[in-house]
């Protein structure tokens, strides 16, 4: 039976600014039926990437389809959107009895949150980044994501430090507040009072697939290169370097990854770059998918062996090489990323392999 507004306890209020974040909240929504309530509105807070909205209008139309409203926020369009979108929200944060949301790094999100006097606050995954957060919770630090994390805080953070500060005290469990992590992700911390429920993609199960499964292998692709962790060239050749070894034929693209990048891919490699509609995890459960799908340290080699269980299709991941980080990149990067790959389950892990 399809979850429906009015299974999921006290008013809820989710929001969400990514495909994948809706896609959790709809698996969070699913494991709470049956559940009595008043019902969860949702609210995506669009970003201006058009990728990024074109799965965000189809992920809009799976959750009306549950029965959930869906409110779409221009929260981007112009200097005095976001001034307009929390005047707009400001009624409906305050009567809200819980609050869902999908990335607590974001200032957009840790803004709504100082309003909010919602008892419950519960976090769906938002990739790795929900694994950074947790272990900054445990420990008390200040919310940073890990790609970031070991520069200096800018101008524009010393501004919004006492707002981050503000929301980091509501992601904290107290008498008048419980807190939720709603996760696929391990934890190595888990902050005192929080409860951490496990998100086993039983939604994207029920409603799609299984697959069928063709005999080659697929790529997956990673925004490394555009947040500035990993160099382009040397990423580029490490793709053509998998793809030839493990018989790769198609690319499917993060959201994120540049046209010129993908351009020249597509030149280079001869792969066929995929730009899917929906979050990978509903495109592979959906089919047709390669029966291996290799993989960089990413998100999604976490949640791929949940979404296929009980499929023959096999998750390899293959680490990142040092050599290929930048300059620029992270003092902690390479630890990350490899306790990205290290913790997954279920997937064949791949030795980095050479990128001259």
């Amino acid at each position: 039976m399809s979850p429906r507004a009015g299974n999921t306890g006290p008013h809820t209020l989710a929001f969400v600014e990514s495909p994948v974040q809706l896609l959790n909240v709809l698996e969070w929504a699913h494991a709470r039926e049956p559940a009595v309530g008043a019902g969860l509105t949702l609210v995506v807070l669009s970003p201006i990437d058009p990728m990024t909205r074109g799965q965000l209008r189809r992920m809009a139309e799976l959750a009306r389809n549950d029965g959930h409203e869906v409110r779409w926020e221009e929260a981007r369009g112009g200097a005095a959107a976001p001034f307009q979108t929390i005047g707009g929200l400001t009624g409906l944060l305050r009567r809200a009895g819980r609050v869902v949301l999908g990335d607590p790094f974001s200032r957009y999100v840790q803004l709504l949150l100082t309003i909010t006097k919602a008892r419950d606050i519960v976090v769906v995954d938002d990739g790795t980044a929900t694994m950074e957060f947790v272990a900054q919770l445990a420990r008390g630090e200040r919310l940073v994501r890990w790609h970031r994390k070991g520069g200096r805080p800018g101008p524009r953070d010393l501004v919004f430090a006492p707002v981050s500060s503000a929301a980091r005290k509501r992601l904290t469990p107290s008498e008048r507040r419980t807190v939720e992590i709603f996760s696929s992700m391990p934890m190595e911390e888990t902050p005192h009072g929080v409860t951490v429920t496990a998100n086993t993609f039983a939604w994207t199960r029920d409603r799609f697939g299984p697959p069928r499964i063709t005999k080659g292998a697929d790529m997956v692709g990673t925004s490394l290169v555009e947040t500035g962790v990993v160099d382009g060239d040397r990423y580029l050749e490490a793709v053509r370097t998998l793809a030839k070894a493990h018989g790769a034929t198609r690319y499917f693209a993060h959201r994120r990854e540049s046209t010129e990048k993908l351009h020249r891919l597509a030149v280079e490699t001869g792969l066929e770059v995929v730009r899917p509609d929906l979050p990978l995890e509903l495109i592979a459960r959906r089919g047709p998918i390669g029966r291996t799908i290799l993989s960089f340290p990413s998100t999604v080699v976490h949640t791929l062996p949940l979404a296929l269980s009980g499929t023959e299709v096999r998750v390899a991941v293959c680490d990142i090489d040092p050599a290929w980080l930048t300059e620029n990149a992270s003092p902690r990067a390479q630890g990350f990323l490899s306790g990205v790959t290290g913790s997954a389950r279920d997937v064949h892990r791949l030795a980095a392999v050479s990128a001259v």
